[in-house]
């Protein structure tokens, strides 16, 4: 469990094929933060949840599966790419961002990004497929970022950049065309989920849960 509250930029220093997958190197900077780090725990890495495997002076490695490859930007990753870090939250944490899983949906296309007095706003263009798990001021994660949904039209969202957001992720590296890693919401999918199950259901079962209904409730 993460949330979305990025700790340090890593750079990975290693990337080898093994048996379909891949096994990262990534160096760290904050040592303060991931010293202590050791095998077997989670870590983050662009938002995609990673099991540690080996540890050293400064840097660790995580194997990296099939499955993780096929639905992240993971598998573009080459030596001295930028990735945005965070360590599995603790039960004492406090809860800065949301609750990300680190489970990654989709990796999605930087459609655009346009500089805003002191802010930014960047639009990113998602899949179809992904429509129901997203709504207007609600919670998302961009490569492990937890950010809000600030514009939604069609295929295409935008979330507001704080200039300490910009500078202290991997988001001041990307350009149209970057393809990022989207978690939704996990409360939204387990609501779309619900509502589909009760849509195919046999008995009529008229729901009340809408977007106007979360917004009232507070999602």
């Amino acid at each position: 469990m993460f949330t979305g509250i990025i700790k340090d930029i890593g750079k990975v220093t290693g990337v080898t094929k093994r048996n379909g997958g891949l096994r990262l190197r990534v160096q760290y900077g904050n040592s303060a933060e991931f010293s202590t780090l050791s095998i077997d725990e989670s870590v983050s890495l662009n938002g995609a949840c990673q099991t540690v495997v080996a540890v050293g002076e400064g840097w660790f490695e995580v194997d990296t599966v099939e499955e993780t490859l096929s639905k992240t930007t993971l598998g573009t990753l080459r030596q001295g790419s930028k990735v945005n870090l965070e360590r599995a939250v603790r039960p004492l944490d406090r809860l800065g961002g949301h609750f990300v899983l680190g489970h990654v949906d989709c990796a999605a296309v930087v459609h655009e990004i346009r500089a805003l007095g002191s802010s930014s706003e960047l639009w990113i263009a998602f899949p179809d497929a992904f429509s129901p798990f997203i709504v207007s001021a609600g919670s998302i994660t961009i490569d492990g970022i937890s950010l809000t949904v600030a514009k939604l039209d069609a295929l295409l969202f935008a979330v507001a950049i704080i200039p300490y957001t910009f500078a202290q992720t991997t988001l001041h590296s990307l350009l149209p065309g970057s393809r990022v890693n989207l978690e939704f919401d996990i409360l939204g999918k387990y609501v779309a989920r619900q509502i589909g199950a009760h849509a195919s259901s046999p008995v009529a079962v008229v729901s009340r849960i809408d977007e106007v209904w979360l917004q009232e409730n507070g999602f």
